[in-house]
């Protein structure tokens, strides 16, 4: 069997939170539950928790700043600017950008965007148009609020 036939489905990114309780709030604003929560001292994981937004069906998990757990990158030194890494952003489908990043902005994220981009993706068979706006979480992973589009 072709490894793109074996797999059925995505199931979720998983987040190093020096923040964790900042960050898992910031989620749980966004709709995500908690659905277990777990510690793995072999790997120094204190805790670390899977959270699941029913309605998009969407996990993320999110672990301790200490864990000791295959990563990319280096370890982000405490206060440092954001490090660029492989996971470029996270992305929600939502009715309105702008108030997206504006409740995002109150719930501790961080303005990326400074407002909403209204951008032409032109190729030559078509264009698409987006509408977005972005924010650093808590954590400081990028979140992407895209209005709903077709590509």
């Amino acid at each position: 069997m072709k490894l793109s036939e074996n797999i059925i489905g995505f199931h979720h990114y998983s987040l190093k939170a020096p923040k964790f309780d900042e960050t898992v709030n910031f989620y749980k604003h966004l709709g995500f539950k908690t659905l277990h929560e777990w510690s793995l001292p072999e790997f120094k994981l204190e805790r670390c928790v899977m959270l699941f937004h029913e309605r998009i069906n969407a996990y993320i998990e999110i672990c301790d700043g200490n864990a000791d757990i295959p990563a990319q990158g280096r370890k982000r030194k405490i206060d440092e600017e954001m490090l660029e890494n492989s996971i470029l952003h996270i992305c929600f489908v939502v009715k309105d950008a702008a108030t997206a990043r504006d409740e995002a902005l109150k719930i501790g994220a961080r303005d990326l965007s400074h407002g909403v981009f209204d951008i032409d993706l032109v190729n030559k068979q078509k264009t698409v148009n987006v509408h977005n706006s972005l924010v650093y979480s808590p954590n400081g992973e990028v979140i992407e609020f895209l209005e709903q589009v077709k590509f």
